[in-house]
């Protein structure tokens, strides 16, 4: 919303300067955007008298002229059409910087004679868009003069409006608000709002034909004929004020109804009488119907928006825009002035609709003052016949007013309560009283009715809002929220699980990402999905239309693309959910990863090698590390999902519950998703896994070091091929739990002199004694119980 500081002092009567109306606006919730002075851009330019203008001798379009600027004279050279002798001018003097292009001006020559400044358009002063020729000031302009000065320039101030205050979308609104916060007094309305007598009837016949259930569309609309008027060019004044806040002056009749817009915030609108046939009728349009609008486009109607109309059709829509077939020109004689309400909603879904932006439906969707039809209508007859001449006839109004007075009680302490600011009931009392919600105190409590341009005040609240705005949100004290000593906990241990997950794998070198939580039905039920009820209803896309089973495919893809690209050594993880069904607790919350390629790239001290099925599980491995778990405790098993390729996969167990999958993927997989090149990966069932504990137990043991030094013996066994080295572990770890600490394999040999259908399996077992120094007959005896374990569980023999 813009408006001058002069427009404004039409209605305020204050001493403040600019800077303070500024800052109380924006104190009051009238943010301001900007303040633009256009006398600070004009610096350095004066007025002068051309006191001759010559033909240039060596150019036909160009005149010399002489330029008095009072305390000399300057030789310009011009090549405006209008630059004649006699008129008074904007100079410009070397070292002036030119407003419309940022150039500090110098003395030059041009075409061989010397030019000392420059006589300006409105153009090049960015004071409108008159290119045409130079700027001539009023004969009786003093000579020598700061060009600011002489044009009386009015700085223009721009605020932003909140959507429910729209009695500020009027600068008679504004002025009332920062007089309500005591900068100021709010002058009387000039014009006064008086009857302007008719002098004729006029017999103007206006209709309102609307269905009941669109009786809200408008509720009540005034026309008025002024017959005999001159619709020519407004007076000075007037354009000035629009160019100001940005508007192009059309005629003085669309003028004043702009002036009323934004000086009162009350929309009109002007017709042609002569060429509106019949009476005016305000309906609902019909589906299909068009309008030819001012802005020149043509709008297609449907029944849901309200229209005034003629014998030949649609006119106008309601509060939104006028139509050009009955738009005023400088041949209109007799004029018809609308005044009237409209719903703001349906004007909102209205201009949504047609995509038009206008000044009135700006106004309008907002809420209108109900009562402003009849000072409207008057208003606006008094200025058309002061700028335009003419005779006015009766008004004609259909429908009624609606009823807008309501009585809102305020307890003076929610104010405290709400806001947390302390204001006495006098203060209270006095600010609603600026603001004319005449208020009342009875027994403690204050009864106030907002008036009619407050449509926004509704409830206490509203009240409570008004009277902290007022009285000044700088007065609420700044207190300190109580904190505790100790910081409350936010994350749960499950989500300090998931972070130390993904800190753990990207440690180890994998690529966090983060993919949809959809995939292809194509590939879906190759992964245990694609049922129904993980189908999505309106997918984003025709590739990624049901809910993922696993996250693995969506990192096989990802990994896929990153190849094309040169990328095939890579590793990715992601943690987050997989879906198994439509239902709450149908969804698992996972880490998974995925490695291509080999293990790194060409290195003169490590050949790579291709990614394999160790790696995967040694990632599984360090995620359930890294969660808690007692990886001494699982149980490998090969029953890995049918993803994974047979023989070269794995899950990872703790008791009966799967916490882990891993292995190498399937080459079936690799063909339907279009992947080449080695692929390995793994998936952590992260809820399954057992929480910390907080007290010492098995799975979460006292850390307490021993002072004594640990003890490594080897051992190897020949069993049969069928047995799996995770029996003979599991073994050997039971032996002794006490001195037994870790127990790992280091080799695995199957040729020369192990029989054949047999194989040899070398074991490194580590003893920790805690409280004293170990014995040769301790260690024998230690070493003596591990051969039997194993012997016994594998079946198989000591390697001698």
């Amino acid at each position: 919303m813009k408006f001058t500081l002069s427009w404004l002092k039409d209605h305020l009567e204050t001493d403040a300067s600019l800077d303070e109306i500024g800052k109380t606006l924006t104190s009051i919730g009238l943010e301001v955007e900007s303040i633009t002075d256009p006398a600070a851009t004009l610096e350095g330019f004066i007025t002068g008298h051309v006191k001759t203008a010559e033909k240039h001798p060596d150019a036909d379009r160009l005149r010399l002229c002489t330029v008095d600027i009072g305390d000399k004279t300057l030789q310009i050279v011009c090549g405006a059409p209008n630059a004649r002798a006699g008129i008074k001018v904007a100079v410009a003097v070397p070292s002036c910087i030119i407003p419309a292009t940022g150039d500090v001006l110098k003395k030059g020559t041009v075409r061989g004679q010397e030019s000392q400044g420059m006589m300006c358009s409105s153009r090049e002063l960015c004071l409108g868009e008159d290119h045409d020729g130079i700027i001539e000031l009023p004969d009786d302009t003093t000579v020598g003069l700061p060009l600011a000065t002489a044009l009386n320039l009015d700085p223009v101030i721009d605020i932003s409006v909140t959507p429910n205050r729209a009695d500020c979308l009027g600068i008679r609104g504004i002025a009332r608000d920062l007089a309500a916060a005591g900068l100021g007094t709010l002058k009387a309305d000039t014009p006064a709002v008086t009857a302007v007598p008719a002098a004729f009837t006029s017999g103007l016949s206006i209709i309102r034909d609307l269905p009941e259930d669109a009786d809200t569309a408008c509720p009540y609309f005034a026309g008025r004929l002024i017959r005999g008027v001159h619709n020519g060019e407004s007076p000075a004044w007037l354009k000035k004020r629009l160019h100001a806040i940005g508007l192009r002056p059309i005629s003085a009749l669309v003028d004043v109804t702009n002036y009323l817009t934004f000086g009162w915030n009350r929309p009109l609108h002007v017709f042609d009488a002569g060429r509106v046939s019949g009476p005016l009728t305000v309906r609902m349009a019909k589906d299909g119907e068009t309008l030819l609008a001012l802005n020149n486009r043509v709008c297609t109607l449907d029944a849901s928006m309200v229209v005034i109309a003629d014998a030949k059709g649609v006119q106008s829509v309601g509060g939104v825009i006028g139509g050009m077939e009955s738009g005023c020109t400088e041949d209109t004689t007799d004029v018809i002035i609308e005044a009237a309400l409209f719903d703001p909603a349906r004007i909102a879904a209205t201009g949504r609709r047609l995509n038009i932006v206008s000044d009135a439906r700006y106004r309008f969707e907002r809420g209108i003052d109900p009562a402003s039809v009849m000072e409207g209508m008057e208003r606006a007859t008094r200025l058309i016949m002061d700028l335009c001449g003419g005779e006015p006839g009766d008004i004609v109004t259909v429908g009624t007013t609606p009823s807008w007075k309501k009585s809102i009680t305020l307890r003076p302490e929610r104010v405290e309560k709400l806001v947390g600011m302390t204001v006495g009931i006098d203060r209270m009392l006095t600010l609603l009283d600026r603001l004319g919600c005449a208020p009342k105190l009875e027994n403690g409590i204050i009864h106030a009715t907002p008036p009619s341009w407050r449509v926004d005040l509704e409830a206490e609240h509203d009240l409570v809002e008004e009277v902290a705005r007022l009285h000044g949100y700088d007065s609420l004290e700044a207190i300190p929220l109580p904190r505790k000593s100790m910081p409350v906990r936010i994350l749960s241990p499950r989500q300090k699980i998931t972070r130390l997950v993904a800190r753990t794998l990207a440690s180890r070198g994998l690529h966090e990402t983060v993919t949809w939580s959809f995939m292809s039905s194509d590939h879906a039920p190759a992964f245990g999905g694609g049922q129904d009820d993980v189908r999505l209803a309106n997918p984003i896309s025709a590739d990624l239309d049901v809910m993922r089973p696993s996250i693995l495919p969506n990192l096989i893809a990802a990994a896929s693309r990153n190849a094309a690209r040169g990328m095939a050594d890579l590793g990715l993880f992601e943690t987050g959910p997989q879906f198994q069904g439509g239902m709450p607790g149908q969804q698992k919350l996972m880490a998974t990863g995925l490695r291509t390629g080999k293990t790194g790239p060409r290195h003169w001290d490590t050949r790579p090698r291709t990614v394999d099925v160790f790696d995967a599980r040694a990632d599984a491995l360090a995620v359930l590390e890294a969660a808690g778990v007692a990886t001494i405790n699982l149980q490998i098993t090969a029953d890995a999902p049918a993803w994974y390729h047979p023989g070269r996969s794995g899950s990872l167990r703790l008791g009966p519950t799967i916490v882990a999958t891993f292995g190498e993927i399937h080459p079936r997989i690799q063909r339907m998703m279009d992947a080449k090149g080695s692929m390995v990966g793994f998936e952590v069932f992260l809820e399954a896994l057992p929480l910390p504990r907080n007290k010492p137990g098995k799975a979460r043991p006292l850390l307490k070091a021993s002072p004594f030094q640990p003890l490594e013996r080897d051992f190897a066994f020949v069993v049969g091929k069928d047995v799996c080295a995770d029996t003979m572990l599991r073994a050997a770890r039971s032996a002794d739990k006490t001195l037994i600490t870790a127990v790992s394999v280091f080799d695995v040999y199957e040729g020369q002199n192990v029989p054949e259908g047999q194989k040899s399996i070398a074991l490194s077992a580590t003893l920790q004694p805690m409280d004293r120094t170990l014995t040769d007959e301790d260690i024998d005896g230690v070493c003596r119980k591990i051969v039997s374990a194993v012997e016994k569980a594998s079946g198989g023999t000591q390697r001698a």
